[in-house]
């Protein structure tokens, strides 16, 4: 397995309309001659069609240095993406345009980091055990014995942690910037995030997944599937989603990629208090991921997940509502207070049952309700089932940034069923 490298300018491409709607089907056309993209052309077609064994035949430096090249090109096809920099019929005809879509590119890429060390041994389960719960064994054990699954609970930040168990949210934290100027880079991170499908926490085989998916790959984010924007009206406790969708259920509704202006108006949202909430945050962030690939391991799950919610000041993003998996909730910048009900009938619900948003009225008053304020560093369990709202307060005396920022770690505890 080899690739021909061919000399050529350096990558200009654009981007122009197929025959499909479809933003990942998109065809990519280059300033170059000929023959350097017919050989790019084959090398994708080749690449998108092997199977695991011929993928891991590929000589990892060659595997390395290809995929070099396939990410310029998608860096600038991503940026023309999120500018809608899209050429019409008739257009651009000093450019060769390929067959190669959006969603190719997208496939070859993933399919050449298959074999890549994604996880090297920077961090054990141990670290994560000790960080996210107690400092030793017994404390986990005591957690498990009567806690799991039946109270939620608070591990306030150890201020004499090692070094190693106090940080392992900090490169996750660095790569969002400063605390202090995150909230006005927002609109920046989004540009550089693309859309994550969902995939079921037992899928076996990745190539299966991929052949499912294959045509929507590489899109920018899409609302309502990798991000919300929303705020709870304070009078009548109920959601207000910034971008708001056609309602005609009858309808096919098209997915809302989000394009340039799009992600600038999430930055004026957050401004009016809506609170941005990302899913899928262990496929954006190495360190991320690599944390709920050793919290899994910790409770014998194949995956577990991560969604990031950002909420300004004086605000509550999410209404009332419980969640059919176990939380984790790892406050990484600012503070927030929660207020938790135990579960309404002592049911556990199960995994993919819709998970009903709860009004004040049908909540009991004289049912348990534990109220926990978390700062920087805290990590606080919620049981599956529990009904849970949280809100920022802002007190310009006591010194704090005002708003939240908090990873919630979600674990699966029961098999997917069909």
């Amino acid at each position: 397995f080899a690739f021909l490298e061919v000399q050529g300018s350096s990558t200009l491409i654009s981007l122009s309309t197929g025959d499909d709607v479809n933003i990942a089907s998109l065809r990519i056309g280059f300033q170059k001659g000929e023959l350097p993209v017919l050989l790019l052309n084959a090398a994708i077609i080749l690449i998108n069609t092997c199977n695991i064994e011929q993928l891991r035949k590929i000589p990892s430096k060659l595997s390395e240095c290809f995929s070099v090249s396939l990410k310029e090109v998608w860096r600038e096809a991503h940026k023309k993406m999120i500018n809608s920099d899209i050429l019409g019929a008739g257009q651009g005809m000093n450019l060769y345009f390929s067959n190669i879509t959006i969603s190719d590119l997208a496939e070859s890429i993933f399919r050449l980091s298959i074999n890549v060390d994604q996880f090297p041994a920077l961090m054990s389960s141990n670290i994560v055990e000790r960080r996210i719960f107690w400092s030793s064994e017994d404390d986990f054990k005591h957690f498990i014995l009567n806690q799991w699954e039946v109270l939620p609970c608070v591990v306030r930040r150890f201020s004499s942690a090692s070094l190693e168990v106090d940080e392992i949210f900090t490169s996750f934290m660095q790569s969002l910037c400063l605390k202090d100027s995150f909230p006005l880079v927002l609109s920046s991170i989004l540009q550089d995030l693309i859309s994550c499908l969902p995939i079921d926490s037992d899928e076996l085989d990745i190539l299966n997944f991929l052949m499912e998916v294959r045509y929507k790959l590489g899109c920018p984010l899409i609302n309502e599937q990798d991000i919300r924007v929303l705020r709870t009206d304070n009078q009548f406790k109920q959601e207000v989603h910034f971008f708001q969708e056609n309602s005609d259920s009858c309808r096919v509704k098209t997915p809302h990629v989000l394009c340039l202006d799009d992600m600038l108006k999430c930055q004026e949202a957050y401004n009016d208090g809506y609170t941005v909430a990302l899913r899928g945050m262990e496929f954006r962030f190495e360190r991320v991921a690599l944390i709920v690939d050793r919290l899994a391991s910790i409770f014998g799950q194949p995956s577990a997940g991560a969604n990031m919610y950002l909420t300004p000041p004086n605000s509550q993003g999410l209404a009332r509502h419980y969640d059919d998996h176990c939380v984790f909730v790892c406050q990484i910048f600012g503070s927030k207070q929660w207020k938790i009900f135990s579960q309404p009938n002592g049911q556990l619900p199960r995994l993919y049952d819709p998970c009903n948003i709860l009004n004040n009225e049908t909540i009991d008053d004289t049912r348990d309700c534990y109220n926990f304020f978390l700062n920087e560093g805290d990590v606080l369990y919620i049981p599956r089932g529990c009904p849970h709202e949280a809100c920022t307060h802002y007190d310009k005396q006591d010194g704090s940034v005002g708003f939240s920022l908090h990873l919630t770690l979600g674990v699966e505890v029961e098999p997917p069923f069909e």
